[in-house]
């Protein structure tokens, strides 16, 4: 099955729940504490990024700048010139969507270590609709030289995922959601930014997913267990840079390849992926994410599941791929 330390209770309806943002809100405050050169800035979202937790602990070392997007991502270049260690958030519709030219000229030209969080990403931020619903944030982000690009699956890698972007040097993005989700992995599960976890291995087909969509993913190779599909999922937290190795050795082993995403897939990880395979190993791949389209308002659950990002989703595209 797996040799992650992960939940023994994915797929049950009581699974412990909580949002992913609150993940990265205690990592922050804990490497404030290991580092005093790590700083705060946010843009005017510093309850709903939960970097309240930080600017409590350590008010001197955080920067309130407003609703000024281009101006939080050039101060916290400056600061990173000077030899701080700045995180900053807003929504990522606004960051890197509103300011993707600053964070292109001044942080990744500069090869600044800036630590950049963008929170309610994704169709589930729900009834806020289609302007707050980024979707396109993987693809912008990857595209930049320099720039690590990291989803973590809950709340719990969210915490170590912060961990280590205050210790990486590069540029960091860190993509986050509103919703809370399932915490299934555990204080046990290994996170390394730039390397993909097998949380459960497989010979027939190789999920691979990122963010949200891995907790779906394994529920989806339960269900097709249950089939007699052996299916491997392969988390990919860091999208950029991608483990091209893990990847492949896992597509050489099924044969078959699904990635699942939310957020775009043109450009995102599914794209990431198609160009891995195409280059270096072509198999048969099947894209989950999604499709060219913008969001709508509604529940969570139900855009979840209007936008076919659900385990179930999963398991049909499984079938549909083998029985080709």
């Amino acid at each position: 099955m797996n040799s992650m330390n992960l939940s023994s209770q994915i797929g049950e309806n009581d699974i412990a729940q909580e949002p992913i943002r609150k993940g990265f809100g205690r990592g922050l405050k804990a490497a404030g504490e290991s580092n005093d050169q790590i700083v705060a800035l946010c843009a005017d979202l510093t309850e709903s990024t939960q970097m309240s937790l930080f600017k409590e602990a350590f008010p001197d070392r955080f920067v309130q700048i407003g609703v000024a997007e281009q101006n939080l991502v050039t101060v916290s270049s400056g600061m990173a010139a000077m030899g701080k260690i700045p995180f900053c958030s807003s929504y990522a519709a606004f960051m890197p969507g509103r300011c993707w030219e600053q964070i292109r000229t001044t942080i990744c030209l500069n090869d600044q270590p800036v630590k950049l969080v963008g929170s309610h990403a994704g169709i589930s931020v729900g009834p806020d609709g289609a302007t707050h619903q980024m979707l396109e944030d993987i693809a912008l982000m990857r595209a930049l030289p320099n720039m690590v690009v990291i989803a973590p699956c809950d709340s719990k890698e969210a915490e170590k995922a912060t961990a280590a972007m205050s210790e990486d040097k590069r540029p960091n993005y860190l993509r986050l959601a509103r919703e809370a989700t399932p915490v299934f992995t555990t204080d046990k599960t290994p996170f390394e930014i730039g390397k993909a976890q097998i949380f459960r291995e497989g010979k027939d087909v190789t999920i691979v997913a990122t963010g949200t969509m891995t907790y779906q993913a394994m529920v989806a190779a339960n269900s097709l267990a249950k089939d007699g599909i052996s299916a491997e999922v392969v988390h990919c937290a860091t999208i950029k840079p991608l483990d091209e190795t893990a990847i492949l050795a896992s597509a050489k082993k099924t044969g078959y390849v699904i990635t699942a995403e939310e957020a775009q897939i043109n450009g995102g990880l599914g794209g990431a992926v198609a160009e891995l395979l195409s280059e270096k190993l072509p198999r048969p791949l099947k894209r989950i994410g999604v499709k060219d389209r913008f969001g709508e308002s509604g529940k969570p659950e139900e855009l979840l599941r209007a936008f076919g990002l659900t385990h179930t989703h999963i398991t049909l595209a499984v079938h549909e791929l083998l029985s080709k």
